[in-house]
């Protein structure tokens, strides 16, 4: 199987609240609205972001959003009004922080220099 891109979908209560939440997370908005329901960003080549309103599964979702530099990416939340929980050490190399969107789906921003190819890493 090979597998072009992978989509992340986050259920919500009300899409407008989460798309209000989004765009903070994400520094900007929707780059798609295909129908009232829903709201797409394309984050990466291979990967893109939903969120889709379902209130039955909403606040059921993990997501994990990898950055270069976590510290930036913090600093970056806070100036638009977010704050993640604690830095936080997993494993030997990698770092991050939690935060929950409006109904409780919860978003990790991590770390990992020896996988992130935007930042070199020396040991």
């Amino acid at each position: 199987m090979d597998i072009v891109r992978v989509l992340m979908v986050a259920p919500v209560g009300n899409v407008e609240t989460a798309v209000v939440w989004y765009e903070k997370l994400l520094g900007r908005p929707a780059d798609n609205r295909p129908m009232p329901s829903l709201a797409d960003w394309h984050l990466s080549t291979g990967g893109r972001l939903s969120v889709f309103e379902d209130a039955e599964r909403a606040g059921s979702t993990l997501l994990n959003l990898e950055v270069p530099d976590l510290d930036e990416a913090l600093a970056q939340l806070k100036e638009r009004g977010l704050t993640a929980g604690p830095v936080q050490a997993g494993g030997t190399r990698t770092r991050f922080a939690a935060l929950e969107d409006p109904d409780g789906n919860r978003v990790t921003v991590l770390e990992n220099p020896a996988t992130c190819p935007l930042r070199q890493h020396t040991p």
